[in-house]
């Protein structure tokens, strides 16, 4: 089998699924305030291709450091972008939409530091001994997948509702789209409670290297 060289490992499948994804949150953010229909599409697309980037990792054999720093990147930033928007159509709730983008970028920044200062291949692949509920939250795929879709979701129906309410669901007497926002308000709870887990073990864990390496010297 030939060597992979550079090139070839930034051609892999999941990183072009990447690009993709990259492309999709340019359009979602050109439109976001004109356009919520090309914008809630682009946005939600490239959520689904963010699970199967993954699985197209694993099947082929193509996983990398630049592929999960890529993916981990790309959904930190669309999230971000979104909330941005949400800073806009919600102004009441700006403080909110900042808090939660800054725990979200900062906790799995501090986290991705961890896995690379450890040798992980992937922050999702450093050590969760004694932490139960990161161990659940990456173990379990159908845990990881409902609590970051629901998050998606959450950001998402907000978005649609300051342009419209949906079709009406007749039977509860609610839309749809506010249907859907209240049922992922749980979730979204727990994803920012995991959040702000990350952040806690992250730098405990930093704190611990530090001291590691400080006996080591000493």
């Amino acid at each position: 089998m030939a060597a992979c060289t550079e090139y070839n490992i930034l051609l892999f499948v999941p990183n072009l699924i990447g690009y993709v994804r990259v492309i999709l949150l340019v359009i979602a953010c050109y439109t976001m305030l004109s356009d919520h229909v090309t914008t809630v599409c682009c946005y939600l697309l490239s959520q689904l291709l963010d699970a199967l980037d993954g699985h197209a990792a694993r099947a082929l054999g193509q996983s990398s450091k630049f592929g999960a720093l890529l993916d981990m990147l790309s959904d930190r930033a669309s999230t971000a972008c979104l909330m941005m928007g949400l800073c806009v159509l919600y102004p009441n709730y700006a403080f909110l939409f900042q808090m939660s983008m800054a725990l979200d970028i900062v906790s799995h920044w501090m986290h991705m530091h961890v896995s690379t200062i450890s040798g992980s291949s992937s922050h999702k692949a450093i050590s969760l001994e004694g932490n139960p509920i990161l161990k659940i939250y990456y173990t379990s795929r159908p845990v990881l997948f409902s609590m970051c879709a629901g998050n998606e979701l959450f950001y998402s129906m907000l978005y649609l509702m300051a342009f419209t309410q949906g079709p009406m669901l007749k039977i509860i007497n609610v839309s749809l789209f506010k249907f859907i926002f209240y049922l992922s308000v749980p979730i979204w709870f727990s994803k920012s409670c995991i959040s702000l887990l990350h952040l806690v073990v992250a730098s405990l864990n930093v704190a611990k290297i530090d001291a590691t390496d400080r006996s080591k010297a000493s």
